[in-house]
């Protein structure tokens, strides 16, 4: 079915770091740690936003949008995380149906005339419902891969969203895969 399991805390061994030079993240509203269990290349940053995740080292945050996201880039690529933007009461308590048709992160996906979907799958783990999926659309006359996941908790849908070019997939599973493995959110 193509699909990849990825997501173990502490179990990823890639290291990545998103291409480019060296920059400084943006503001003073996080925290940066080493942590143990996260590979070489990645840092673990507690977000002001109400979580921790871990991003390849030398990645810039931007501040929050109105559309309830915090975003981490480098070069063309880009992890997007929504830390219970959404609610289940308004959108229903299936994750793969909130990623199908209402996560805002995924309307360009559902807007083009030239996309694809792949490897989606809902997975229970320790009471969290979660459906996982890869994208790929055109945007902006380039070709891009996303991989996507969208997590019920508390009654409240998290977001952690990789992407970046479609000819590069496999540093966004690296990126994607660390940043799922360590997403935690702290209120």
């Amino acid at each position: 079915d193509g699909s990849r399991a990825t997501r173990h805390p502490g179990g990823g061994r890639s290291t990545a770091d998103g291409g480019g030079s060296p920059s400084q993240s943006s503001g003073s509203t996080e925290t940066q740690t080493t942590g143990a269990g996260v590979p070489g290349g990645f840092t673990v940053r507690k977000d002001a936003a109400g979580f921790r995740i871990a991003v390849a080292s030398g990645w810039n945050r931007t501040p929050g949008n109105d559309r309830g996201q915090v975003v981490y880039s480098r070069g063309d690529f880009e992890l997007i995380v929504v830390p219970g933007r959404d609610t289940a009461k308004r959108y229903g308590g299936d994750p793969m149906a909130y990623q199908r048709e209402d996560e805002y992160e995924l309307r360009d996906y559902r807007d083009s005339s030239w996309a694809t979907s792949s490897g989606l799958r809902t997975t229970q783990v320790g009471g969290r419902t979660m459906a996982e999926g890869q994208f790929t659309w055109s945007a902006g006359g380039r070709q891009l891969f996303v991989r996507n996941l969208a997590l019920l908790l508390d009654g409240r849908y998290h977001v952690v969203q990789v992407r970046g070019p479609e000819s590069q997939r496999d540093q966004v599973d690296k990126l994607y895969e660390q940043a799922t493995a360590t997403y935690q959110y702290t209120g």
